[in-house]
């Protein structure tokens, strides 16, 4: 900031003519180029520092206004440069206003006493009766959330954590509020202790309390009419607009909640997007969605859900409170007017259809259809492998993703097929497998954790899994070895070999980052003893998980193919290598056919209906592929065409090389190749 100077005679003399008024004029400060002609009509006390006001602003219609204040009561404020301060029907107090800030019809903005803009409220998400409180920060990853919602029987970790995020609180407390440069805010009525961060734009809102707009220059915060927030945190690149009502909720990078939507003691995380419904307790990971008037997400976890019109949730059932909670795990979808009676567990990527009133748990099951028949619940298991709109939504959702701050708060693992769904189908293939042994062959339903499974759907399930195992491995084998070349056996085996330890056993989603276990498990355990004791030493942990994700992945799969072969990787043989890259073809040959067939039924005659208006078939016909297109040329069938031309030409090429690089010194048992 420059060196600023007391007014002079001359400039009091004519800031009283423009209609100023001030308690001390002594108090007043100002920049070396102050223009008191840019003041007019308002009235100043305590402490203020004025800047230089030299340019204009230009306004929706393109309206100019030269930079100044107007028609204002300012209390205790610093105004830097080229403000725009008109029409404010109340006072500022107690702001720091960064320059080329527009302040416009506001009825208050103010800070009293000290606050930390809505720093460290908690945040009672899934147990509505307390117990996994979030207490919230400017910083807050759905990874913290996801330790600190649901791991709280590790009691050094929270407690650790606590204090990490006290420490942040105390060093951003202030009696001092803050307006940083770029922002506008317009038309609004009353805001009390919130920090507003760059290029942040407010118009129309209502109230906003207790809260902080972490805006940036690359992403900024939009807030727009009738909103109502108290004790809240927004992230950068996130909108909330048109009479929505937040209260005790954090909002995280790129989310949109808009249209009257409602929510209370909820944590929305990066990409989320709420309009019309209502939500309540709920942890929302990465990319949930809701878009309709009806739909309730209540004392949940849900990551990656799209949750159709009327879905709801019921935590109702007890006699000790409100205590019941439910977890949807990634990829999930709920229908219209589908119902979970929690507690319940819904495995990854799960269509959930009709109204469940038993507590189901399908977390090994993933990949199926939950539907509701006669009143009981009927999974169908893995048959959402083959779904075309499954595929469709993996392949959209890196490009949904609206943040463009160049600091990240959430690390999202957007694969579809990984370790943590692939060991879910392994469980899942073993599950289905003891059920008919102990039911019998002869039994035509499996009941497995509160849900009924047909004959016909438990064997089409074990094939489902099947192919998407074999498509994994084979993902993961094929990468580990494309674009090399190799002499002999040994340097495919040395290639065959993990970069690191690190990656065998169980996997987890801990809210989009995607990791094994042991390696979260070292995690906490650095959280533990402090050796992670910061926000930035958490952050670079996380970073460093995802960034390694490849390297942890393959030693989690070396370590399944070793044992589907039942061999050792220095027992592998070419022989071997071959055979599995052409089982990873036929896998992904068949599922490729599956997604065409089920993208075809999109095409079918009953899909024309409601078509050709007034007219015929033929006419009936024309209309529908003249608003939809035709199955030969849809995008979406030509893409899985040239997927799997493109697969199977680099299946063919690998195989191809192996023999080139390998037939001289195959070992006895691989000489037929």
């Amino acid at each position: 900031m420059p060196d600023y100077r007391a007014l002079n005679a001359d400039e009091i003399k004519q800031l009283q003519e423009s209609g100023c008024t001030c308690e001390d004029w002594t108090q007043i400060s100002v920049a070396p180029y102050f223009n008191p002609a840019r003041i007019s009509n308002s009235h100043f006390s305590g402490q203020v520092r004025l800047g230089a006001f030299e340019k204009s602003v230009l306004f929706f219609g393109g309206i100019q206004k030269p930079t100044g204040i107007y028609n204002a009561r300012i209390h205790n404020c610093e105004i830097g440069d080229n403000v725009f301060i008109d029409q404010i029907r109340n006072y500022i107090a107690n702001y720091k206003i960064a320059q080329d800030v527009i302040i416009e019809n506001v009825d208050m903005l103010a800070v009293e006493g000290e606050s930390s803009f809505g720093n460290g409220t908690e945040i009672v998400v899934l147990n509505e009766a307390g117990g996994r409180e979030i207490p919230a920060f400017d910083q807050l990853s759905a990874h913290i959330a996801y330790f600190l919602a649901l791991y709280r029987h590790r009691k050094k970790v929270i407690e650790n954590l606590y204090r990490i995020i006290e420490n942040y609180k105390k060093s951003i407390s202030s009696t001092i509020g803050s307006v940083a440069s770029g922002a506008r805010l317009i038309n609004c009525r009353v805001i009390k202790n919130v920090r507003i961060g760059t290029n942040t734009t407010i118009e129309g809102v209502n109230r906003l309390e207790n809260g902080s707009i972490n805006s940036s220059a690359k992403d900024p915060v939009y807030i727009g009419p009738g909103v109502i927030a108290e004790d809240f945190i927004v992230c950068s690149g996130s909108k909330i607009s048109d009479g929505t009502l937040i209260s005790k909720c954090f909002v995280g990078q790129g989310c949109e909640l808009g249209k009257h939507y409602s929510a209370e003691n909820s944590a929305f995380f990066a990409n989320c997007a709420g309009f019309h419904g209502e939500a309540c307790s709920i942890f929302a990971g990465p990319y949930t969605v809701t878009h309709h008037k009806s739909t309730l997400l209540i004392a949940g976890y849900f990551s990656f859900l799209n949750a159709g019109s009327g879905s709801n949730q019921s935590n109702h059932m007890y006699k000790l409170g409100p205590l019941h909670q439910g977890i949807v795990e990634r990829g999930s979808k709920t229908t219209s007017d589908s119902y979970l009676l929690w507690p319940a567990k819904v495995g990854a990527f799960t269509v959930v259809m009709g109204r469940h009133y038993r507590n189901a748990d399908t977390s090994d099951l993933p990949f199926s259809y939950l539907i509701e028949s006669e009143d009981e619940s009927i999974l169908i298991p893995g048959v959402n492998l083959r779904s075309v709109g499954t595929v469709r939504d993996a392949r959209k959702w890196p490009k949904r993703d609206r943040r463009k701050d160049s600091k990240k708060l959430d690390y999202i693992n957007f694969n579809l097929l990984s370790p943590y769904t692939i060991q879910k189908m392994l469980n899942g293939i073993e599950i289905l497998r003891d059920l008919m042994k102990a039911s019998g062959e002869n039994s035509e339903f499996f009941y497995y954790h509160n849900v009924k499974i047909k004959k016909g759907s438990l064997i089409r399930g074990i094939n489902f899994y099947r192919i998407g195992i074999d498509k994994f491995l084979g993902n993961s084998l094929i990468k580990r070895l494309e674009k090399r070349e190799f002499a002999g056996i040994k340097e495919i085996r040395d290639r065959l070999g993990p970069d690191t330890d690190m990656g065998t056993g169980k996997w987890v989603d801990v809210a989009g980052l995607i990791a094994p276990l042991k390696i979260v498990e070292k995690l906490l355990q650095d959280i533990e003893n402090e050796k992670i004791d910061s926000i930035e030493k958490l952050d670079a942990a996380f970073r460093y998980v995802h960034e390694n994700y490849y390297n942890y992945e393959w030693t989690w799969a070396i370590d399944i193919l070793q044992k589907q072969l039942g061999k050792k990787i220095e027992q592998i043989t070419v022989h071997d290598v071959i055979d599995m890259v052409n089982t990873w073809k036929e896998s992904v040959i068949t599922l490729d056919r599956m997604l065409a067939d089920d993208a075809k039924k999109e095409f079918s005659t009953s899909a024309c209906t409601g078509f050709g208006m007034d007219f015929g078939p033929g006419e009936q016909k024309a209309d529908f592929e003249n608003v939809r297109g035709t199955f030969a040329k849809d995008s979406f069938v030509r893409e899985i065409e040239n997927h799997i031309v493109k697969k199977t030409r680099l299946g063919d090429e690998l195989v191809a090389r192996l023999k080139k690089y390998c037939v001289d010194i195959l070992e006895d048992s691989d000489k037929h190749v």
